[in-house]
């Protein structure tokens, strides 16, 4: 009798549990903790970055995060995003101040890159050496778009993968060292994709409209896209704008069309992005894993 109690049980230890019974939580693992190197107060930047990079970090929700004289917004996970200029040399500093731990300074190492030099002829010549009233214009254009760079929400739509406004060939890339008519000029402050005049453009990222304005002189039809915590996209010499300022689109959505507007020699979309007043690779933010 003792004997076939016995084996009654190990049998219905070994049995599976009926589908009712069973786990639900087993197909995805519970979220690691991320931490630093010392296994502290949860806190995980890359060890380097390259310049021009969008650099996403890990933090307790509580902390309070300054870097480059900015107090960065986090999130209600504990993220953190900021960007690194083009002609950054690091170490980048970043100091953390968790709710009940001491404060520490996190170095990032950054990676130089190599910017050769782009001679660009044909451009209008009133667009690169342009006349007092043109260059006043330009600079009060230019200060409107600079003004909505300003703005930090709460938004985190930075931290979605990225995908192509559109689908072309890259004719220009961020960074390159821009010779216009022969005039040399500061480094592209984004990447240019060669596609038809009409080509839809489509949001990268979920964001807000915070600028559009088909007539600008030197950039023709342009919006700006603010995905949350200052990171912004740009979009350059559009030919038709299908957004105004407020509306909240999502990834995909169609912004308006490919121009070649302004400063431009052929159709092309000029995309940009920003971290506040800092300039940023839109191609590397699209290789982030």
């Amino acid at each position: 009798m003792l004997m076939r109690l016995a084996f009654a049980l190990i049998c219905l230890t070994l049995a599976p549990l009926a589908p009712a019974q069973q786990r639900t939580d087993t197909a995805m693992p519970p979220p690691l903790t991320l931490r630093d190197a010392g296994d502290s107060v949860g806190v995980v930047f890359p060890a380097s970055v390259h310049q021009g990079a969008l650099v996403i970090g890990k933090v307790p929700s509580a902390a309070t995060v300054r870097y480059a004289g900015r107090t960065l917004r986090v999130t209600p996970y504990g993220s953190v995003v900021f960007g690194v200029g083009r002609d950054e040399v690091g170490p980048l500093q970043v100091d953390i101040k968790p709710a009940n731990a001491a404060m520490q300074r996190i170095q990032i190492a950054v990676t130089p890159r190599d910017w050769p030099v782009e001679r660009i002829n044909g451009v209008p010549p009133a667009t690169v050496n342009p006349p007092k009233a043109i260059a006043e214009r330009i600079a009060r254009e230019q200060a409107r778009v600079v003004a909505v760079r300003s703005r930090d929400d709460a938004r985190a739509s930075f931290a979605q993968t990225f995908i192509w406004p559109v689908q072309g060939r890259i004719s220009g890339r961020f960074g390159n060292q821009r010779v216009y008519n022969g005039t040399p000029k500061s480094g592209h402050s984004g990447m240019d994709i060669a596609v038809p005049t009409g080509t839809p453009i489509k949001a990268p990222a979920e964001g807000v409209v915070t600028f559009a304005d088909l007539g600008l002189y030197l950039t023709g039809g342009t919006v700006v896209l603010d995905h949350g915590h200052g990171i912004s996209s740009n979009f350059l010499h559009l030919s038709r704008i299908d957004a105004k300022v407020g509306d909240t689109l999502k990834q995909g959505d169609v912004l308006g069309a490919v121009g070649a507007t302004g400063r431009a020699t052929g159709p092309h979309l000029h995309w940009g992005m920003n971290w506040f007043d800092v300039r940023i690779d839109p191609l590397l933010v699209l290789d982030r894993k």
